[in-house]
C-alpha cells in the first residue's frame, strides 16, 4: 500500500502562488497515475490535474488550464503542482491520490478510481 503525505497548503491572495508536494512512500511499480483533487465543503471531490507515470502524460480541468502545472521527480517519488495566477475559487482542500491499473484517461477524473488518498491540504486564496 502506497502511502501519499500532501505539503504547500497555505493562505495567499488572488493573484499568488503556491507550490504543493505530495511524497509517496512505498512501492509504485504498477501505479499508472497520480492526480491532484480538491474539494470545498458540501461538494464533491473535482480533478484538477492527472499525470501518467510511466510516459508523463498529463491532463489539467479546464478550470485551472495555464495557471496549473504538475509534475513528477522519479528518484524522490515527489509529485508536485505549481499553482499560479490563484483565484478565489481555487480555495479548497488539495488531495494527492495514485491509481493502478483501473485509471485510463477516461476514468482519472474519477475520485473512485484511485486506490490511495493523502491526507490533505488546505489553500485559501483571498480576493
Amino acid at each position: 500500500q502506497v502511502q501519499l503525505v500532501e505539503s504547500g497548503g497555505d493562505s495567499v491572495e488572488a493573484g499568488g502562488s503556491l507550490r504543493l508536494s505530495c511524497t509517496a512512500s512505498g512501492n509504485i511499480y504498477g501505479y499508472y497515475y497520480m492526480a491532484w483533487f480538491r474539494q470545498v465543503e458540501d461538494q464533491e471531490r473535482e480533478g484538477v490535474a492527472a499525470l501518467r507515470i510511466g510516459d508523463r502524460d498529463i491532463g489539467y480541468a479546464d478550470s485551472v488550464s495555464g495557471r496549473f502545472t504538475i509534475s513528477y521527480e522519479n528518484t524522490k517519488k515527489v509529485l508536485s503542482l505549481q499553482m499560479n495566477s490563484l483565484k478565489p475559487e481555487d480555495s479548497g482542500v488539495y488531495y494527492c491520490a495514485i491509481c493502478s491499473r483501473r485509471c485510463d484517461v477516461n476514468t482519472r477524473w474519477r475520485p473512485i478510481s484511485y486506490d490511495s488518498w493523502g491526507q490533505g491540504t488546505q489553500v485559501t486564496v483571498s480576493s
